[in-house]
This record gives C-alpha cells, sequence and structure tokens, in this order.
C-alpha cells in the first residue's frame, strides 16, 4: 500500500481513531475492575472486536454464563450486522484473500466509512475497505489495552464507566439529528424499537426492532421517493 494511500485513509479514521481509543479504554478499565487482567483485554481485542459485544461478554464472565448463553446474548446485541453483511455483498464481492478479514473486522464506524466514503485517486475500493478495517482494528487494540492497564496500575474510583457505551449512541443519535433535517428514519427506529420492547421484553427485542424498521423503510413511500431522487 503507497504511502499516500494510508495517510489518506489515516485522515478519514481519525473520528474512529478518538471515538475507539476512549470506548476501548472504558472496556479495558471495567474488565480489569473484575479481576481479568491485560492479555485478557488484548486477547480479546484481537479475536473477538466486537464492541458492545465486549461490554457484554464483561458481565458474562463476571457471572459465569454458560457457552449457550454467551452465544444468544452476542446474537442479540450485535444482530445489526446481519443486515451490514447483507448490504455489502456488492461492495465486498471479489475482495479475495481480503475478504474474511473484512467481514470480521467490520464495526459500526468502519461500515459507515465503507459505504460512505470513496477510496483515494489510484487506490482500490477493496483496498480501501481493508485498510479502513485495519486501522479501525489497531485503534481498538490500543484503546483495549490502554484502558485494561489504567485500571489495573491506576487506583482512581471507575465507577459509571460501563456507561460509555450507551453515551456515544446516545451522543451519535443526538448529532445525526442534529445535522439532518430528514428525521423520518430516526422516529422510525425509535417507534419500531419501543414497539419491540414492549411486545418482546427486554431480552429479546433487538432482533425484532431491526427487522420491523427494515421493513418499515423498505416499505415506506418516503423511502422510495428519497431512492429516486438519489
Amino acid at each position: 500500500m503507497k504511502r499516500k494511500h494510508l495517510k489518506a485513509v489515516f485522515l478519514d479514521t481519525i473520528p474512529v481513531l478518538t471515538g475507539y481509543l476512549f470506548l476501548g479504554m472504558g472496556f479495558g478499565i471495567l474488565l480489569s475492575e473484575n479481576g481479568y487482567g491485560v492479555l485478557w483485554a488484548l486477547a480479546m481485542s484481537i479475536f473477538v472486536f466486537a464492541g458492545s459485544g465486549q461490554y457484554l461478554a464483561v458481565s458474562l464472565l463476571a457471572n459465569s454464563a454458560g457457552l449457550l448463553s454467551a452465544a444468544i446474548a452476542t446474537l442479540l446485541v450485535n444482530a445489526r450486522h446481519l443486515f451490514y453483511g447483507i448490504s455489502l455483498l456488492e461492495k465486498y464481492k471479489g475482495a479475495g484473500k481480503k475478504k474474511p478479514y473484512m467481514i470480521f473486522a467490520l464495526t459500526d464506524e468502519t461500515y459507515s466509512l465503507v459505504t460512505q466514503n470513496e477510496p483515494p485517486e489510484g487506490m482500490s475500493r477493496h483496498s480501501y475497505c481493508f485498510a479502513v478495517s485495519m486501522l479501525d482494528h489497531i485503534y481498538w487494540i490500543i484503546g483495549c489495552t490502554l484502558g485494561a492497564l489504567a485500571g489495573q496500575f491506576i487506583p482512581i474510583n471507575y465507577e459509571g464507566i460501563e456507561f460509555v457505551l450507551t453515551a456515544l449512541f446516545v451522543t451519535m443519535f443526538v448529532d445525526r439529528w442534529l445535522t439532518n433535517k430528514d428525521h423520518f428514519p430516526a422516529v422510525v427506529g425509535v417507534c419500531a424499537t419501543l414497539v419491540s420492547l414492549l411486545i418482546f421484553g427486554s431480552e429479546i427485542f433487538l432482533i425484532p426492532a431491526m427487522v420491523l424498521i427494515a421493513l418499515l423503510l423498505m416499505l415506506s413511500p418516503k423511502t422510495g421517493r428519497r431512492d429516486v431522487h438519489a
């Protein structure tokens, strides 16, 4: 990969860098507070790389959850990736040896970058997507490891650190609401989620909510007009 291409990708991923350092540190601190050391944080950030799934894993580990329970809980938390994957079938088609890692390293922020940004001149889309995935993964590894080190060696009160992920999603939603005049998808998302929560309960509402949101957006005349205009 050419240096100018790597520099361009790095500049595109700076917002993810800042977010992942703090989010990763929150996870590392939380993991350390529950009795798991730096090697656990390093291993999970390398081989799991699941963001909210890793935060969930801390409570699962702390409560000695069974393998089946952990698998179901992780699937529910990360169910949105089913829809991410479907929408990237064409973009990732023909990626060759890069494809398995790009699938593994797909996150909310990486998805946003690879679907909205164009690669720099002279760089293929597959190479761009791979580089974005790799850099975002590196940022997460660094953040998780630093957090675990801080939790182990800096004796301060970290109570409430687990709220950092919720705060991020709230901030992203508010920012999107304020910067985008079209609030229809956000309203659909909120209403569908609330309905699913009331019907299915807090344990299994996520997948029904995602399905309902997708159906409502696809069937909405407003969405259709927006697609035609685009």
